[in-house]
């Protein structure tokens, strides 16, 4: 497996899904996908890695087969009120998610290959400074891959 295409992710239902190159073959880029879910651990396809079992050679339709996959395995749509996903970014091929709540700002943060969240626990007063500090860490390799 190649690296997490993040900067290709769409949010959708509580999700994030995440492409990714499985393989190449004749020539074709064969995709798959993982999964991020908003509620994290409590649910079960928080982290899935292709849960459908389906690949394609087509990056666009990939995503189709993920959402249609949440869309049978969907039990509400609360979710889909806040998109928990909808300040993401990628910077240096790592995917950071920014979190607003009661005046605090926090991140996740994935690193290219894996599917760990690797954020340091810091709380910042706005997204701005949260990004320009991890941008600084990652800049200067002092992110501590632990």
């Amino acid at each position: 497996m190649s690296r997490f295409l993040y900067e290709t992710s769409i949010s959708y239902k509580g999700y994030l899904i995440i492409p990714f190159l499985l393989a190449r073959m004749g020539g074709q880029m064969i995709y798959s996908y993982a999964l991020l879910a908003e509620e994290g651990y409590k649910n079960d396809l928080h982290k899935a890695i292709n849960p459908s079992e389906i690949c394609s050679n087509n990056l666009k339709e990939m995503i189709k087969i993920a959402q249609q996959h949440i869309n049978e395995q969907e039990k509400s749509s609360d979710l889909e009120k806040n998109d928990y996903f909808e300040e993401r970014y990628t910077y240096q091929n790592n995917l950071i998610i920014i979190h607003q709540e009661y005046q605090k700002c926090f991140y996740d943060h994935y690193p290219p290959n894996e599917l760990r969240n690797i954020a340091a626990p810091t709380l910042f007063l706005d997204a701005n400074d949260c990004m320009n500090w991890i941008q600084q860490k990652l800049s200067r390799h002092q992110v501590k891959w632990a």
